[in-house]
């Protein structure tokens, strides 16, 4: 972390100042020394370590020391371009040609574990979730400690390199990866510390799968969280996105339970951030944290595990033969899922339905069977066709297994070899009008068109009365997805699949042109080009905010991918 050296407060309260460096990098004051007076980013220098001009950067916390004080304009010769219809600043992503070279000598200097193109072990630490898109870092750092990590991102900065993290790399869309050739990607293995202390607050490391998750808090105590299924997507994404599961309407989204996190920002420096330590900051990694920092430990409430949990499956055989079947049967769960007498916050379902015919509802009760049977089963069904039905009482853990779909939920820590190829896309529908007679027709028809392309598509249930994951808004994080009725995740597989699952949005958003569709930040589309991602991903009013934070704690954009905060 940044601090002064005992004689360089000495001096500077006698008001000595040695020669000093004119910062070129943007960097200021701290360790590092420099100055940004004479700088072309400008003459302030702000209390986290960067050079600017407007009241970020000389207001509250300026060093004096290593710059004025007082707002000064930034020299048309900058390298920074602010665009005049945003607060965001802009910089190019392409690393100069020397840049991994440069990235390389500075990693040796500050002996940071890392990998290069020519290492063995390089081709597996890249191998993405998403083999559709396979990206080449310039280099794989490794790190073991903090210092590693903050180390890693100087030299970062200092190299022109950009920055992504990799918790456990199940981004749709490879931004784990750099979302581009020549970027430097911190992989997180290695940091995973699981531990609960007495009041409930797990201290998690920021490289643990969601299984293994589970797993360490279950044997810390019985505890529970709320999170996905796969056991093998890792807590970084899956947290900083929002992180949905059928425990979610209950317990709220897995974002809901960070009450703290460790972060290391673009300068270098290790913060903790919280409700009462850098808010701002921790108001926007709840949403955002792959454009602000990099989370190396998660604080996360957790809460008793229940004894038991009653977990619901319904398969279908006829409701995707019929549009008529199909849409009223959608009115009618959507009628259940707005109804207070029958959902509250103790049911969850979604909806599961594939180009096989596939059409099954599952979830989740936080009741008995016998209570499920008596108060909801029957208005659940009411007027749908037959189904095969599995209704049962599991213990917590067990239902995270079943769930899971496999035997165990707990995955390897290293050497994680799980991969697919596909193009997702993701439609939230707002609570205000839901999805419509009119939107219903036409999905079935297109559904109707797929011929031989693979593809599912996943329905879940996140508002309705009761709903913990919109009893929230976008004041307590940067996450706006607090007024929806579905979310839709559309799946398909290998890029044949891509014009076919584009076209399920639009078949649904062109039948209801009436109403505000967005997209959840966890299925990210790497077709939107950023502008059209910050609009459906934030709203127009978190992205100003999230632009306003990231231009004070990353002006160089060293954390970037194609749809970060300022791309």
């Amino acid at each position: 972390m940044r601090t002064f050296s005992s004689l360089g407060v000495a001096l500077l309260s006698l008001g000595v100042v040695s020669a000093q460096t004119v910062s070129t990098d943007a960097t200021c004051g701290g360790t590092v020394g420099f100055t940004c007076q004479g700088s072309t980013f400008g003459n302030c220098c702000s209390s986290n370590g960067w050079c600017g001009s407007t009241a970020a950067y000389c207001g509250t916390g300026c060093q004096s020391g290593f710059g004025t004080c007082t707002s000064t304009s930034v020299s048309s010769s900058t390298v920074v371009k602010v665009v005049s219809t945003s607060s965001t600043t802009k910089i190019s992503a392409t690393a100069s040609p020397t840049a991994p070279q440069s990235a390389q000598q500075c990693l040796n200097g500050k002996n940071v574990p890392y990998k290069m193109t020519s290492d063995a072990a390089y081709a597996d630490l890249v191998e993405p979730y998403n083999l559709r898109l396979p990206y080449k870092p310039a280099v794989v750092v490794i790190p073991t400690t903090n210092q590693h990590i903050q180390d890693a991102v100087v030299c970062a900065s200092q190299a022109g390199i950009k920055v992504q993290a990799k918790s456990g790399g199940h981004s749709y869309a490879s931004f784990s990866s750099g979302g581009k050739d020549g970027s430097m990607m911190i992989d997180l293995q290695s940091l995973q510390t699981v531990s609960v202390d007495a009041a409930g607050v797990a201290t998690v490391g920021g490289g643990v799968r969601l299984g293994n998750l589970a797993n360490g808090i279950w044997n810390a105590g019985k505890r529970a969280l709320s999170h996905g299924t796969c056991p093998g997507v890792g807590i970084g994404g899956h947290f900083t996105h929002g992180g949905y599961g059928h425990t979610s309407r209950n317990y709220g989204l897995a974002m809901d339970q960070i009450v703290a996190a460790d972060v290391v920002l673009a300068n270098g420096t290790l913060i903790k951030a919280s409700s009462t330590q850098s808010p701002d900051i921790f108001w926007a990694i709840r949403g955002a944290a792959e454009s602000i920092g990099i989370v190396t430990t998660f604080y996360l409430q957790t809460r008793p595990a229940p004894a038991n949990i009653t977990y619901l499956q319904f398969s279908f055989t006829d409701i995707l033969k019929s549009k008529t079947t199909f849409t009223n049967t959608w009115l009618h769960l959507q009628d259940v899922a707005k109804n207070a007498s029958v959902t509250n916050s103790k049911l969850s379902f979604g909806v599961y339905m594939d180009n096989y015919g596939t059409f099954s509802l599952s979830g989740a009760y936080f009741g008995s069977v016998a209570d499920f049977n008596s108060t909801v089963r029957p208005e659940l069904l009411r007027t749908l066709p037959t189904s095969t039905a599995t209704v049962e009482s599991l213990s917590w853990y067990d239902y995270l297994v079943k769930v899971s779909g496999s035997t165990t939920i707990q995955v390897p820590t290293t050497g994680y070899d799980e991969h697919d190829n596909f193009f997702a896309k993701s439609l939230t529908v707002p609570e205000s009008t839901g999805l419509t007679s009119a939107g219903l027709d036409a999905l079935y028809d297109y559904l109707q068109t797929s011929g031989s392309i693979d593809y599912y598509v996943i329905i879940n249930l996140y508002g309705g009365p009761g709903s913990a994951i919109n009893s929230k808004d976008t004041a307590f994080a940067a996450y706006s997805d607090r007024n929806s009725l579905w979310v839709l995740q559309n799946y398909g597989a290998t890029a044949a699949s891509i014009p076919f699952v584009n076209g399920i949005n639009s078949a649904i958003i062109n039948a209801q042109p009436q109403t505000s569709f967005g997209a959840y930040l966890n299925y990210v589309d790497p077709s939107y080009d950023a502008a059209t991602a910050h609009k459906l991903y934030y709203s127009t009013a978190v992205y100003s905010r999230l632009a306003t934070i990231k231009s004070q704690v990353d002006p160089k954009s060293v954390f970037w991918n194609p749809q970060a905060i300022g791309a």
